[in-house]
């Protein structure tokens, strides 16, 4: 299994720094938070995307995925959401990035309606993205929290570069037990993103292990070969402690969870109660 982390944890770091703390601490990839308060988004040139892909290269790290912000089942016109997928794909494949990160955003649309909608966009920028050989990932989140919210639109898009990302706190929040998730994910799943908190109460991220999400079975499915990403939510928690101190005893967490997993033995990975 691979091992990577969102720059939502490292807010605002250059990219030299963020490449070469993922390598010293053992992580093979970066999930790119692609914002204008970050060094890449879709606004930089062709000097600024170069400049990227060396600094990653140099240290042996990943660009697993360009993370934007398009919100497919919003309210409005399709033209700028398209568009806006569009030029993330550009921007994923021009730094060699496999996935493109995009949310449900559908407030309080009735189910159905988001849904087509999502699906209406998603299916559209698909195209665009099997061209650039990239995969668009719609993350388990907001008004499509669960694995099934998402299955939903997925099973309307029909495109193998429209996929899912599994982000374990969402679905937990949304009452979804690990397995259904994984049932209903598994066959549009581009990765797993991993974090911790302390309650439903405290969404504070804490070091991994720490806290009450279910990781141990959240990964028990995971593919040997796939990826697991760390998303730190320090940008939004400014009080939370510095995520370069918490990298490799995250990553031992995991390297320990998975251990226990491939022997059979789940024991000693069981997550805290409280789901």
């Amino acid at each position: 299994m691979k091992f990577a982390f969102s720059t939502l944890g490292v807010p605002g770091r250059p990219l030299q720094e963020v490449a070469r703390l993922a390598a010293d601490s053992g992580y093979q990839g970066v999930e790119l938070r692609a914002h204008p308060e970050e060094p890449v988004h879709p606004g930089i040139g062709t000097t600024e995307r170069a400049e990227a892909i060396r600094e990653f290269e140099r240290a042996g790290v990943e660009i697993l995925t360009v993370a934007g912000y398009a919100r497919i089942a919003s309210v409005g016109e399709d033209s700028p959401v398209i568009k806006e997928m569009e030029s993330l794909c550009r921007l994923a494949k021009d730094l060699g990035a496999s996935f493109v990160r995009v949310f449900p955003g559908g407030g309080d649309l009735p189910p159905a309606e988001a849904d087509a909608i999502a699906a209406r966009r998603l299916g559209a920028a698909a195209e665009t993205a099997a061209d650039l050989g990239v995969r668009i990932l719609l993350e388990t989140h907001d008004s499509h929290r669960t694995g099934a919210d998402v299955t939903r639109v997925l099973g309307l898009v029909g495109h193998k570069h429209a996929g899912a990302l599994w982000d374990v706190m969402h679905t937990w929040l949304g009452g979804e037990a690990p397995e259904a998730t994984h049932a209903a994910l598994s066959p549009f799943l581009g990765y797993v993103q991993v974090k911790d908190v302390a309650s439903r109460d405290d969404l504070t991220p804490l070091p991994l292990g720490r806290g009450v999400l279910p990781l141990a079975e959240c990964l028990a499915p995971a593919a040997p070969d796939g990826w697991v990403c760390w998303e730190y939510e320090k940008r939004w928690y400014p009080t939370a402690p510095e995520l370069p101190g918490l990298l490799t005893a995250g990553r031992e967490h995991l390297l320990a969870v998975i251990g226990d997993r491939d022997s059979g033995d789940g024991s000693a990975a069981a997550e805290p109660s409280g789901t």
